[in-house]
């Protein structure tokens, strides 16, 4: 009883299909059917599924009032159902188990798809690949219990991967995130290699769910080449696939770590919304395309929804999130299936204008649109028709919708800069509109217990209403400077966020009107969207940027924080000789080592300094770290036991401004501001002869020729000074130019020239030998530059400015390369490159590191960072199947094609972009994304894809 019980709050199985998954005979579940008569039927709409005939049934048999004998334990049911599905699974999956012939069709080309299923996907089997993780997330976790055991057997080997092959074949792929999900709750707290496979697979269907949905045999083809070295799911499955492509360069290591920016969109991201279980975010977007984002790692679920052929300007997802609505200036308005993105219908038409705004009514039933044509409709969502005549009253364009919560009223916000109130039933308005706001409403909101109206406006300011009388509650809500496109309540009510052109977010009590906390700064253009998660733990905020944000409610800080931890400015920072961590330090005193892959503190702070840390290096082995401090001294810390080894080096007596060690480890350099430059033993912690005098003024800088044999200072005495690094001697004269201050300095890795950057805004380079300067200044900073380094192979300059941002430079022309790079929120006082010429990583008084991909910057030009052009290269194309790489094309939706249009492989969205055919086949990146070259000898395609697995 208990398994038609918990099967059917899902789909109601037959007999057969029952008695199979709990291992008894056909005929002991027809006679509990046939007994039990009054309380189950035969539902032959669902192919002889059991029911019971009336929800209290279950309500009364899962009670303690339930006679004993018939009472049913519904976390045990569960339990049993889960362990019957995982046994199912694992004795029925297999690789390629509806036989299917080509990988260059699509599911849908497959022409007999339903008959395949059918024979081959017994009924049992589909069930429980569509419902073992809702069995399983609701019976209780038993460490030495059965079903944990049948969950470890499962996720042992490349079972997970034939469970996905169902669920694609089936079409529903987009599911398993939600069930990977399920799981992962509910094995909270377990320590296991399984929980980590199943983390990994619902990383893995995230990024690859585009190529599974729309063909099964990319789960292989496609999607595993492309799976980090590192994760689970590669190393689980590679022994069993060994004729796949090869991607000889560009691959992924490791899973990106959870972003806080969300990129994806090509225009300004305009609207924005939770799904009601917060798992999802949906953003629409000037790029006239809706998107659904992962909401906890911000990743892309599925493909861009297309069809709307303008801005897209407003989204939201209906009440039980299994649609999502949006609205556009194509003056129509559009639903999709949540889960697929399909069109559930045809586009609702009727407003003559752009549509403007859009919601949901409370129960679903219903959406109201704002235009520009001045008038709101009501629609009915399940024919689509418009309900009744349009709302008129509004003299402007009606920018903002919302029902109240109870749904019996509906609120507008116009150009007219007056805000209605409508009775949804009758259409008629609701007393007189209200007045107040100056300018434009651009946003308007019911608070969660409907006592209250919410408008932004073009004004600059907030105003609370009653909802009831329409008088103004308090003073308007003043801070923003620029116009406030969005506003959205808490769910709790106690808070509104609000998001401006201004490019800030802002936070208020919803109560007393006053502003909580600093604005949220991060966006570099204005702020469209604004949105609470469920819980209200997060903000999401869309922007003219181009970008999403998500920020912790709690901290007023973006989720990730890039390297978060620290607790003052960032002044320094290097990265290790291997390029696996990065150190920094900062204005709290405390030196701090960070993971550079994943951006995880490693360790404790490095503790002893009284003052700030003003700079700091690795030992070229990488063992020791030096630091230099306000607190006029240098020291010297073991990396592995994190204490400090030889004495305090003290001798200056300012601010340490500069410290590295020289090539062969041997020596320390310092640069102060007692305009003074020493050297120390790096061993014993002595002063190495006399100070280096020469600088007028505070040294800046001093570093280190790649031979060791030559150090270079700058100043604020605006000079730049070269010193034979044996004898302490002044080198030729001072190098002359810049118009104020010198703040770094940097030999190219040759040592034939010598960058340096000033508060005048500009860089030079210099020869190393004669002082004379190569080439004009570079400019582009619109503030003064706080640091400038080569990059590893020396082509490549990087530079950090006190105008937030960071920019590259092509060290022989002189050249500006891409746009700079934008993301800290105050000067940025340290810049450096990886070892290995990947990754910029860049310190800022906004308390923030950031490490950046070189490689996304190559894509705008950059010729020297990656070999030769910035392309995905294939070559070798001994190709197993019926493809030849000259007849191949890329297509917008990153599917490499054979001319006849069959699919042969798909590259993420981060390696496409355009394809050309030459001696070399090469795939031009265009736009932002990795550098990636792929190996296609021995690889199988089309007829032969079969051949990829060593063992089925």
């Amino acid at each position: 009883m208990g398994a038609i019980l918990v099967v059917g709050s899902y789909r109601p199985l037959c007999a057969e299909t029952i008695a199979i998954l709990v291992g008894r005979p056909v005929s002991m579940v027809e006679t509990l059917v046939r007994i039990m008569s009054s309380l189950l039927y035969r539902d032959n709409r669902q192919n002889g599924g059991i029911r019971f005939r009336h929800l209290s049934i279950i309500n009364f048999m899962t009670s303690r009032d339930c006679p004993e004998e018939f009472q049913v334990d519904i976390e045990q049911a569960h339990g049993e159902i889960a362990l019957a599905c995982l046994n199912t699974m694992i004795g029925r999956l297999k690789f390629n188990i509806c036989k299917l012939k080509s990988s260059h069709l699509s599911n849908e080309e497959v022409e007999d798809m339903e008959d395949r299923i059918k024979e081959n996907i017994s009924d049992e089997l589909q069930y429980s690949c569509m419902h073992w993780s809702s069995h399983l997330s609701l019976s209780p976790y038993s460490a030495g219990s059965d079903t944990v055991g049948k969950f470890y057997e499962f996720f042992e080997d490349v079972r997970p991967l034939y469970w996905v092959e169902v669920l694609s074949l089936m079409g529903r792929t987009p599911i398993g995130i939600g069930m990977l999900r399920d799981v992962l709750r509910w094995a909270k707290g377990m320590k296991s290699l399984a929980l980590e496979y199943v983390d990994d697979m619902r990383r893995f269907l995230l990024a690859f769910l585009k190529p599974i949905i729309m063909s099964t045999p990319h789960i292989y083809i496609s999607a595993l080449p492309f799976t980090p070295v590192e994760s689970l799911v590669w190393k689980k499955s590679s022994r069993w696939f060994s004729k796949l492509i090869r991607v000889e360069k560009g691959r992924m290591e490791r899973w990106p770590a959870r972003s806080s920016i969300w990129t994806g969109h090509t225009k300004d991201v305009i609207c924005l919304a939770y799904s009601p279980d917060g798992l999802r975010v949906v953003s629409g977007s000037s790029d006239y395309t809706i998107r659904i984002w992962d909401a906890e790692s911000g990743a892309p679920v599925g493909e861009p929804l297309k069809g709307h052929t303008w801005t897209v300007s407003s989204v939201s997802y209906s009440p039980d999130g299994r649609h999502i609505m949006s609205s556009s200036m194509d003056k129509t308005i559009r639903i999709w299936d949540a889960e697929s993105g399909a069109p559930v219908c045809e586009p609702l038409k009727g407003h003559t204008e752009p549509v403007l705004s859009a919601s949901y009514s409370p129960d679903g039933r219903h959406i109201v649109s704002g235009s520009s044509d001045h008038t709101i409709r009501i629609w009915d969502v399940k024919t689509g028709a418009s309900v009744g005549d349009p709302l008129k009253g509004h003299t402007d364009s009606v920018s903002s919708v919302s029902y109240s919560p109870d749904g019996q009223q509906i609120v507008s916000g116009s150009n007219d800069h007056m805000i209605r109130i409508w009775n949804r039933e009758t259409g008629a308005p609701v007393g007189k509109p209200l007045q107040g706001h100056t300018d434009s409403i651009l946003s308007v909101a019911y608070s969660p217990n409907g006592r209250h109206i919410m408008s932004s406006s073009w004004d600059k300011t907030i105003r609370i209403w009653d909802a009831e009388s329409g008088v103004p509650v308090g003073k308007p809500l003043k801070g923003h400077t620029k116009s406030v496109w969005s506003t959205s309540y808490s769910p709790d009510g106690r808070h509104l966020v609000s998001g401006s052109s201004d490019h800030t977010i802002r936070i208020w009590d919803a109560k007393t009107g006053a502003s909580v906390g600093d604005p949220l700064k991060g966006h570099t253009g204005g702020v469209n969207s604004v949105s609470y998660s469920p819980d209200s733990r997060h903000i999401v905020s869309g922007s003219s940027d181009h970008t999403i944000r998500i920020w912790n409610m709690g901290t007023g800080a973006p989720v990730d924080e890039t390297l978060d931890g620290r607790t003052g400015m960032v002044y320094c920072l290097a990265y290790s000789p291997d390029g696996r961590h990065v150190v920094s330090g900062s204005r709290d005193h405390r030196i701090q080592i960070w993971d550079a892959e994943t951006g995880a503190q490693v360790g404790g702070p490095l503790e002893g300094h009284t003052s700030s840390v003003y700079s700091i290096a690795y030992s070229p082995d990488g063992h020791h770290i030096v630091s230099g401090s306000w607190d006029k001294t240098i020291r010297i810390w073991d990396v592995e036991t994190r204490v400090q080894v030889t004495k305090i080096m003290e001798g200056h007596t300012e601010c340490i401004s500069s410290v590295e060690y020289s090539p062969d480890g041997r020596h320390i350099l310092s640069g102060s501001w007692d305009s003074t430059i020493r050297m120390w033993d790096a061993e014993t912690g002595a002063q190495v002869g006399e100070p280096l005098r020469g600088h007028t003024k505070c040294v800046d800088c001093a570093r280190y020729s790649p031979d060791g044999r030559q150090i270079v200072s700058g100043s604020v005495d605006h000079t730049i000074r070269m010193w034979d690094a044996a004898t302490g001697a002044p080198m030729g004269e001072p190098l002359e130019g810049h118009t104020n201050y010198v703040s770094s300095v940097a030999y190219s890795p040759d040592g034939h020239h010598i960058v340096s950057s000033s508060h005048d805004k500009t860089l030079r380079i210099w020869n190393s030998k004669t002082g004379a300067p190569v080439g004009e200044p570079l400019k582009g900073h619109t503030a003064y530059v706080t640091g400038a380094s080569y990059s590893p192979d020396g082509q490549c300059i990087v530079s950090s400015s006190g105008d937030e941002t960071i920019r590259i430079w092509d060290a022989e022309t002189g050249a500006s390369v891409g746009d700079p790079l934008k993301g800290h929120i105050d000067e940025v006082t340290s810049i450096s490159y990886s070892p290995d010429g990947r990754h910029v990583v860049s310190g800022s008084w906004d308390r923030t590191i950031r490490i950046w991909d070189v490689n996304t910057v190559a894509s705008l030009g950059v010729r020297h960072v990656s070999d030769g052009d910035n392309t995905i290269q294939i070559w070798n194309s001994n190709v197993r199947g019926d493809s030849a790489p000259s007849d191949l094309r890329l297509d917008q939706d990153g599917w490499v094609n054979q001319a006849n249009g069959g699919h042969l492989f798909w590259v993420p969205e981060d390696c496409q972009n355009g394809l050309t055919c030459s001696a070399i086949l090469t795939i031009p990146t265009g736009g932002f994304g990795r550098v990636v070259r792929l190996d296609l000898s021995g690889a199988c395609f089309g007829a032969s894809w079969e051949e990829i697995t060593t063992s089925s």
